[in-house]
């Protein structure tokens, strides 16, 4: 097994991405205020990686949308592996996500912060700042349009262009921005995404690299299309249209099927469980598991787990990697982030990953 990597019930998951061994250099320590500059020298600092390019474009969108910006540290109460950027209307933290063996090249997703980890909003800045362009073209604001366009400078005029949208002839935001953008929805419409795609295409790897989200998204198409289908005839509203694409829906998604919806849950606890987009529980209980997952997570991280995978041949710089992973897991079952946060900075300091681990146990 790669390291980075761990093993949940005996089978290899996708917790960390490939090993990096990150540079030693020690990074420098210092109060970060609420500039883009800031966020920018924080994260070539302290979280020792390139910033996006477009960062301060899309802090500035954030500013004109009316989302204040925050400081990159005041990570308190967070999972510890994000850099806030702004706290929208609803109370919500956007921010970037600091993938701890990330390989070269790979981009920051920018992540929606919960209290049991985070909800993917895109997979980089450049896709999120389009995202935020289509939505508010959507509105048909023309006065905000201009000042997000304007916010955004060249790093909109690359990715979207007003009036695309309406050009489009879609009707439906959220299946424009699966089709454009292969974005994960927060209020998904069964019927109406899965009948241009279904369920299966959300959890092609090359898609969402590293998260759960998707296998429970397609879980939940599974499991709980077959009670939403009747009471959408039921309404009064619907039309020949929407009823074809629910009857589509329905043939090819196998929807109702609940042990292909216990299997796709089970493929989703592979996946780091603070990217679940929920509960660990609520995923738990469609896969039909109670605590066994926790407890055989609890043995891993022991001592006696330590001993038995030394046993085993694996290296401790893998073993460190493969706890730090658990440890991320359990903090994320009851959002109790830190609780854990000194064992899972050691981790990475067994590991070699020293600037990780100052990251982690960073807060201003």
């Amino acid at each position: 097994m790669k390291v980075g990597g761990a093993v949940v019930a005996g089978s290899p998951r996708a917790a960390a991405l490939p090993f990096l061994l990150l540079g030693r250099r020690r990074p420098t320590f210092r109060c970060y205020s609420s500039s883009s500059s800031d966020h920018v020298s924080f994260i070539k600092d302290v979280a020792a990686t390139q910033p996006p390019e477009h960062l301060p474009h899309l802090l500035k969108m954030l500013q004109v949308r009316g989302e204040p910006i925050i400081p990159p540290g005041a990570k308190q109460g967070f999972i510890p592996l994000v850099i806030p950027l702004a706290k929208g209307n609803s109370g919500s933290v956007t921010a970037l996500l600091r993938w701890p063996t990330a390989p070269p090249g790979m981009d920051m997703p920018v992540v929606e912060v919960r209290k049991y980890g985070v909800w993917l909003l895109a997979k980089n800045v450049d896709q999120y700042i389009h995202r935020i362009l289509v939505e508010e073209d959507a509105k048909n604001s023309l006065e905000s349009v201009n000042e997000l366009f304007h916010a955004a400078a060249d790093a909109g005029e690359n990715v979207y262009k007003k009036g695309d949208f309406a050009a489009s002839k879609v009707s439906n935001l959220d299946v424009y921005l699966l089709k454009k953008l292969f974005t994960l929805l927060s209020t998904p419409c069964w019927w109406k995404v899965a009948a241009m795609v279904t369920g299966e295409f959300y959890t092609k790897k090359e898609h969402f690299p590293g998260f759960g989200r998707p296998f429970v998204f397609n879980a939940e198409i599974l499991l709980k299309f077959v009670e939403i289908f009747p009471q959408y005839f039921q309404s009064n509203s619907v039309n020949v249209f929407e009823c074809s694409l629910a009857v589509f829906c329905l043939l090819s998604c196998r929807v109702g099927r609940k042990n292909e919806a216990k299997n796709a849950a089970r493929g989703a606890l592979k996946s780091p469980w603070w990217t679940l987009g929920c509960k660990y529980k609520e995923v738990a209980d469609i896969a039909e598991w109670e605590d066994e997952q926790i407890e055989y997570i609890e043995d891993k991280v022991s001592e006696e787990g330590k001993q038995e995978d030394l046993k085993k041949g694996k290296e401790l710089a893998q073993i460190a990697l493969d706890k730090a992973a658990f440890l991320l897991d359990l903090a994320s079952v009851e959002g109790k982030w830190g609780d854990f946060l000194e064992q899972i900075a050691e981790c990475y300091k067994e590991a070699g990953l020293h600037d990780i681990a100052r990251f982690v146990l960073y807060r201003d």
